[in-house]
């Protein structure tokens, strides 16, 4: 045993053995099952030296609990957090100057706020917005309780990832101050009167983790960096030069202010196209989508990671075969792309051809705009890409379809349509991806269909709103004031923003919250839009106009086990139905609430929020679809109110991935099963295991693993809920490397005729994937 202990003012102590008992008492308390005799055993074995810190002591209890976590003792998970949190406070209480107690562990939340604003670490909002006595008020609401609700792996993503240091990474804040600054930051423009009660609620819906905010807000709330508070962005490239460099450089702006990037390359000409008559000279899409991977790799996201784009094209497009092998590890290396991530936009009728065994036809987009002479009611070209199905079964897209296969002049590629769903699914089986983007049904219920096109997704797959590309109208030299400027004028197009939250559906709703905690998110994600300053103009004045907003959840598979639900059940999918229905109800009426508080979004005129035709498509209103706790007469009279005063926010719902926030939540992720019972995060030296959430001899039986699942009941839940989402959902299939064929394409037709808008990855244990970070909301 050691015979000395240093302490971090370098005084050296006599090592007390009773210590390490009142020690070992203290992050067992509660925790009935585990046994203090074997945690002092691994603890004082890794104590072999004659002198020792106070540091390797609470490292040595992490470590010894660490070792004893299994399935059948999962609690050691918050033991070893309870040693990690002592550490963290101990790091702080120095760091900042004053003495820490096991019954007081957090310091003067006002002295925190002041030296780092100082320090220009947070933002000077924190100091002008509120007084002196109203940030004592709030460091006195901070409840050090709430940081046992962390597991192991929970604190340690959001000590190293999130909480805020000073410049040299010391420790400074703690997890109830990095909850406190995000809600003091999210609410600082509310009217003042109102603004201390908002901070409290978002608080109390944060720090008992009924809820996560994204990871961009989570990071950057309250903090002076160069990171904002959305997730994702999705561009639209115009077929012009000027239009594919711009959108390069608005891609490597927001890639290095952590965003994650969509962008939707349907409109750009195909290889072998003419440019200005000249025959055979266009590449295509292919070597502009080398130029975004390029940019991803050498933009990095705020220093710390590589950026972070998908890429979408159309399946009736010329290059959508080279675009399918993009990823691929064989072939002609100048046609890959490895570093970015890919999906193809799929018509109702491509699927219909694909199930039929008929034959399919590429263009060009180009062509078809030069040759069919199509054109919107401001006289511009359309393509077959501005066109889709508004009723199941038929519509523009299919007969605009037809008369460009029987145009004489218009040049196509034909082939079964099999053949490309096959070339599909053997990327998804080596790469994961392609995702799937199911046009015609995301358009046919877009709230906002009247103002815009949906052509694509997000890096994630579960946004979706209007987008149209930015053009460049005029260059001129300005003479102004003896000064000689080159003036650049361009018409904005949609240019999508993500502000992303959700709810921790295992907590939230065993405690019956829902009512209290959706307003409160729903205003948190409406503030992002006004405090956030995204360097990208026409992303900032898309937001404006939209106010567009994604609430999530995650913990599906934790909540479901808890409650005795067996997920390959009809149980499950009417308790999906049931539940989205309900968060659904109370996000709409939260954003209406706020429209009258604050005004509606701009474009709200005209939209299906307007006319109605919101709910009447989703069967909200006319009696046929009556949910378990939200009524018809419920429905009817959020109609009427919806139609009177508007709601603040176009759209509403999106479940994102979740990864990093689910983990610091201790919850299943999204909308996700299980990985494994027992999964582990390798760290240098080490790996940790990591038992699946409230495991216990009840829930295991509800917890069969994501390969174990019959994936058909997954698509079932998706579909259940898709009806209540107004966007989309980052949804997983899980497939063993072995699958037949005809499995996996029974699987894809499934998804589209369960009306999922999007399928994301294709996930195999023989495939490591790596997710966006800022989109794992």
């Amino acid at each position: 045993m050691p015979s000395f202990v240093t302490k971090p003012n370098n005084r050296q102590l006599a090592f007390d053995n009773d210590r390490l008992e009142i020690y070992a008492d203290r992050i067992l308390d509660g925790l009935h099952t585990l046994s203090k005799e074997r945690l002092l055993r691994g603890v004082t074995a890794k104590l072999r030296n004659d002198i020792v810190t106070g540091e390797e002591i609470s490292n040595a209890f992490t470590m010894s609990s660490l070792e004893l976590v299994t399935k059948d003792e999962p609690d050691w998970k918050f033991a070893a957090a309870r040693s990690l949190l002592t550490s963290l406070y101990k790091k702080a209480a120095v760091n900042r100057r004053y003495k820490s107690y096991p019954e007081e562990p957090y310091g003067s939340f006002y002295h925190l706020i002041t030296e780092l604003c100082q320090a220009g670490i947070y933002r000077e909002e924190l100091l002008e917005c509120y007084t002196k006595e109203q940030i004592e008020e709030l460091g006195q609401l901070i409840d050090p309780t709430r940081d046992l609700l962390f597991d192991y792996i929970g604190l340690l993503t959001l000590a190293e990832r999130y909480l805020a240091t000073d410049f040299d990474g010391r420790t400074m804040e703690l997890p109830q101050e990095r909850y406190m600054v995000i809600a003091m930051y999210l609410m600082h423009q509310e009217p003042a009167d109102k603004r201390l009660d908002y901070v409290k609620e978002a608080y109390w819906a944060m720090s008992n983790i009924y809820m996560t905010a994204a990871t961009p807000t989570m990071s950057n709330a309250g903090k002076k960096v160069a990171g904002q508070l959305s997730s994702c962005f999705i561009d639209t490239v115009d077929d012009s030069l000027e239009g594919i460099f711009d959108s390069n450089t608005d891609v490597a702006r927001l890639s290095k202010m952590g965003g994650g990037i969509g962008v939707y390359l349907g409109k750009v000409r195909a290889r072998g196209s003419d440019i200005r008559g000249h025959k055979n000279t266009s590449s295509g899409v292919i070597p502009w989508i080398r130029q975004l991977n390029n940019t991803a790799v050498s933009v990095d996201q705020l220093g710390t990671r590589k950026g972070a784009i998908a890429v979408y094209l159309d399946v009736f497009h010329k290059d959508i075969l080279a675009f399918l092998d993009l990823k691929l590890n064989n072939g002609d290396e100048r046609m890959r792309a490895h570093d970015v991530f890919h999906g193809v936009c799929l018509p109702d009728l491509f699927m219909e051809a694909v199930e039929a065994r008929s034959e399919w036809n590429l263009f060009c987009p180009h062509e078809v705009k030069k040759t069919m002479g199509w054109k919107d009611e401001n006289g511009r070209p359309l393509g077959l890409e501005d066109f889709y199905d508004k009723e199941v079964g038929s519509g523009e897209f299919r007969s605009k379809y037809e008369e460009a296969v029987n145009h004489p002049t218009l040049s196509r590629i034909t082939m079964p349509a099999i053949d490309i769903m096959k070339r599909i699914m053997k990327s998804q089986l080596e790469t994961g991806t392609p995702y799937m983007f199911y046009r015609d049904t995301v358009n046919r219920a877009n709230p906002n269909r009247a103002h815009g096109m949906i052509y694509s997704s997000n890096l994630c797959t579960e946004i979706m709103q209007n987008q149209s590309p930015t053009v460049v109208e005029q260059e001129e030299l300005v003479t102004k004031d003896g000064q000689t400027r080159i003036v650049i004028s361009k018409i904005p197009g949609d240019f999508v923003v993500c502000n992303l939250n959700s709810i921790h559906l295992a907590r939230a709703v065993p405690a019956g919250v829902l009512d209290r905690l959706v307003p409160i998110q729903t205003r948190m994600l409406d503030n992002v839009i006004d405090i956030n300053n995204i360097e990208v103009l026409q992303a900032q004045y898309t937001n404006s106009q939209y106010r567009a907003i994604g609430l999530g959840t995650f913990g599906l598979h934790h909540l479901l086990a808890l409650e005795g639900i067996r997920w390959e059940s009809e149980e499950a999918v009417k308790y999906n139905d049931d539940l989205y229905e309900k968060i659904n109800y109370l996000l709409i009426k939260s954003s209406m609430e706020l429209a009258q508080e604050k005004g509606q979004y701009p474009k709200f005129a005209g939209s299906d929020w307007e006319n109605g035709n919101y709910f009447t498509y989703r069967n909200y209103t006319d009696g046929t679809r009556e949910g378990k706790f939200v009524t018809t007469k419920q429905w009817r009279e959020l109609a009427e109110q919806v139609s009177k005063n508007g709601v603040r926010n176009a759209w509403m719902f999106a479940i994102a991935p979740n990864g990093s926030t689910s983990i610091i939540a201790g919850s299943t992720a999204s909308i996700d099963p299980l990985y494994d019972l027992l999964s582990y995060e390798e760290k240098t030296t080490y790996k940790i295991a990591n038992p699946a959430p409230d495991l216990s001899e009840k829930t295991i039986w509800y917890y069969k693993t994501a390969f174990l699942i019959d994936q058909h009941w997954s698509i079932d839940m998706a579909g259940a809920r898709q009806r209540h989402v107004d966007q989309a959902q980052s949804f997983n299939l899980y497939v063993r490397p072995d699958i037949k064929a005809t499995d996996f394409l029974d699987l894809h037709l499934h998804a589209w005729k369960a009306g999922l808008k999007s399928t994301y990855y294709v996930r195999s244990r023989a495939l490591t994937i790596e997710e966006c970070e800022s989109c794992a909301s």
